[in-house]
């Protein structure tokens, strides 16, 4: 993709799934790479694996106070960032009734807070210097019912319009895009689906499979390069079609 080598590139959650193959993915495409996780074991296996990685960071990016001090480390590596994919979550699947309230806090605090914590300390970076792109997980959870991820499908609505948001504000200097990914064959998805649920999300895909993370890898590398360099304050869906005849369930 035009305009990524060497850019600063700073991935949360980029140690497992879709997080991994954007961080392969963009040190294919020869960017510096930052990897944030809060697992510690995690970014020793992920500086192992990738030792071409500028470095790794731990902190937990549903605290505000971890996310400062994660700033003021990327500054004494880099200086700033030029791009921020804003991708640690976390899933917990419940009924409505059933959803405990820490799980509730859990879920909103790293998908949503977290998100707001990373992207405001990148775009202050972004804004005093020559610009940048962050792009924030979304899913097609966020934008319509699934059952079973109330807590989820909101922090992930929440993403959505923040993207938004932050796009309108954050204009012309800094381009900020949702990526908002259906059913993907991920770690976190197999702990949480048995193999005859998958079968069963992938027989209503009209694709007829789950997509691989590489696939959603290679739609964050577009979105941040210079091909896409018109595209801003959008949310992209890569769900295999699955919601286009609204059978998301």
């Amino acid at each position: 993709m035009k305009g990524l080598k060497g850019k600063r590139t700073l991935i949360t959650g980029g140690t497992s799934g879709i997080g991994e193959s954007i961080t392969e993915r963009f040190l294919a495409e020869e960017s510096q790479v930052v990897v944030l996780s809060r697992n510690l074991d995690n970014l020793t296996k992920i500086r192992e694996k990738y030792p071409a990685l500028s470095a790794t960071i731990q902190a937990d990016v549903g605290n505000p106070r971890d996310i400062a001090k994660a700033f003021q480390e990327l500054d004494s590596i880099w200086g700033g960032v030029d791009i921020l994919i804003n991708n640690a979550g976390v899933s917990i699947r419940n009924k409505f009734l059933d959803i405990k309230i820490e799980d509730w806090e859990t879920t909103i605090n790293t998908n949503l807070n977290g998100m707001f914590f990373v992207a405001q300390q990148a775009a202050q970076r972004m804004i005093s210097q020559a610009g940048g792109v962050i792009l924030n997980m979304g899913s097609t959870n966020g934008i319509v019912g699934h059952p079973n991820y109330v807590d989820y499908n909101a922090s992930k609505a929440g993403v959505i319009q923040m993207s938004q948001s932050m796009a309108l504000e954050l204009a012309p200097k800094i381009r900020v895009n949702a990526i908002c990914p259906g059913y993907v064959l991920t770690p976190m998805q197999e702990a949480e689906y048995t193999d005859e649920m998958l079968s069963e999300c992938a027989s209503r895909i009209p694709l007829g499979r789950l997509a691989r993370p590489e696939e959603i890898a290679a739609l964050f590398a577009f979105l941040a390069s210079e091909e896409a360099s018109y595209i801003t304050g959008h949310s992209f869906i890569i769900d295999g079609g699955e919601i286009a005849g609204g059978l998301a369930s």
